[in-house]
């Protein structure tokens, strides 16, 4: 079982979808927001969590500091899950920052965006392994208009999946391996 591992919710076990969602293991978390808040890419920013299966991820970023949290989930199990986890970690965060804010969305990821308006200034890109590296270059293209200046992406993928050909107005700022999950950094240049 998941769970938030820091901050305001640290250690509030979330509910996982045996089936519909493989959730990022806390090992790989832990090593994913440790680098972002080397960088201090968490704090006050507002975070898009696309393929969100649990939500935790984005959860995560809220416990940690984030103001504004998306979740995107299209499977209707596993939205249902995302509204629970959401609900538990958001009040432990309210506690110590009213302001904070979750918000979900029972939507595909490109009909997500078709219509998004919202800058985010932090996104989480953890397709199922099998979605095809060209259709989150898609995804990625959708995205370039609603990233704030100097936004950061991390994609998780299968160690096994070719690597992404990537647009040229992000770059590789980090590149890690953790057993069969490969974790890529990229920031908006």
């Amino acid at each position: 079982m998941s769970r938030i591992i820091s901050g305001d919710a640290g250690s509030i076990r979330l509910h996982s979808v045996a089936k519909s969602t493989r959730p990022t293991g806390d090992r790989v978390k832990e090593s994913i927001f440790a680098a972002l808040e080397a960088r201090g890419l968490i704090e006050d920013c507002v975070v898009l969590d696309l393929f969100a299966g649990t939500g935790a991820l984005g959860l995560e970023s809220l416990s940690r500091g984030a103001t504004n949290v998306i979740l995107v989930e299209k499977n209707p199990e596993a939205h249902e899950i995302c509204l629970e986890n959401s609900i538990q970690v958001l009040k432990a965060v309210q506690k110590k920052r009213p302001g904070a804010a979750v918000s979900n969305k029972n939507i595909d990821a490109f009909r997500y965006l078709k219509n998004a308006t919202q800058v985010f200034d932090l996104v989480f890109l953890d397709p199922p392994y099998e979605f095809a590296n060209s259709e989150l270059l898609k995804i990625l293209t959708a995205l370039s208009d609603q990233l704030s200046p100097d936004a950061t992406l991390v994609v998780e993928r299968s160690d096994k999946t070719d690597n992404l050909d990537y647009p040229d107005w992000i770059r590789v700022i980090s590149d890690k391996k953790f057993g069969s999950t490969r974790v890529r950094m990229y920031q908006k240049i």
